[in-house]
């Protein structure tokens, strides 16, 4: 059965469809889309991988003997428990400048001109897109697990408790992948959103408890430091994967850190999702 946007393509364009079912299908033929294209360009995956292992191991091999948690020694092994829940984190946040850039190549090239005259959903090009970038994220997060599994990583509470924290990671994957899009939409070149989708995640990633505890910052930094999303992700995946080195912080956001990873996640989603799709409009109109 061909289509509304398949009768588009070889013709007059119809009227847009609506509805909840004809957007879920709009956007999975973009995810397609996007999803072939990554496994044309192999390149786009094999780099997205080599940053975090570069991080794993240079972190436990190069500075792990050298970082001490309050209450422990400082060993490479106990920071590895300590830090695999940050840099799970970070590879998922940092996936945001991919999500830029994919955006703006697709803004320059004009496909945004030959999305608009299709008979489709405002919103599919860019869930489409970000649904994309979730399974590359989910594929990067596979590789990764099993490359700090390799340095001496562990679970410690069992597979459906860490499967749950994956799902946290990939949930705030997807929510920073909207904040994606609304630079991607809103630069002039892919060469720009990268580095707009990269130049503040830095101060979110290290000003938490990604890295080190949160407690060895300044005080004034320490209250920025609990209330940002990444820290409350960071601290729910270390609960959920048993990897909790020293003292749990008694802030209200790290006792309740699952709860606070799921807001965030959501209000973020939300915001952004409404706020780059009335920019795609705006955009394309």
């Amino acid at each position: 059965m061909t289509t509304a946007t398949e009768h588009a393509i070889g013709g007059a364009v119809p009227k847009q469809r609506r509805g909840a079912a004809a957007t879920l299908h709009d956007s999975w033929v973009v995810a397609r889309r996007n999803l072939r294209r990554m496994t044309r360009i192999p390149e786009i995956v094999v780099f997205g991988l080599m940053q975090p292992v570069m991080f794993v191991l240079l972190f436990s091999y190069v500075m792990g003997g050298a970082i001490q948690i309050p209450g422990t020694q400082a060993s490479s092994n106990s920071y590895i428990q300590f830090l695999m829940a940050g840099i799970f984190a970070q590879t998922v946040t940092f996936a945001t400048a991919g999500a830029s850039a994919g955006i703006a190549e697709d803004m320059t090239k004009g496909l945004v001109d030959r999305f608009r005259s299709l008979p489709m959903a405002r919103s599919a090009v860019l869930v489409g897109r970000t649904l994309a970038d979730l399974c590359q994220t989910a594929f990067t997060l596979v590789v990764l697990a099993v490359v700090a599994l390799l340095v001496g990583w562990r679970i410690h509470e069992g597979v459906p408790k860490a499967l749950a924290a994956f799902g946290l990671l990939l949930l705030l994957g997807y929510a920073f992948s909207w904040i994606g899009a609304l630079i991607g939409l809103s630069v002039r070149s892919p060469e720009a959103a990268t580095s707009a989708g990269l130049i503040w995640l830095f101060p979110l990633t290290f000003i938490s408890n990604a890295f080190v505890p949160i407690s060895s910052m300044p005080g004034w930094l320490q209250g920025i430091a609990y209330w940002n999303p990444f820290s409350a992700t960071v601290q729910a995946c270390r609960d959920l994967f048993g990897n909790q080195v020293g003292p749990v912080d008694s802030a209200w956001p790290m006792q309740h850190a699952t709860l606070m990873s799921v807001l965030w996640s959501l209000v973020i989603t939300a915001v952004f999702s409404w706020l780059s799709v009335r920019k795609y409009r705006s955009a394309s109109g």
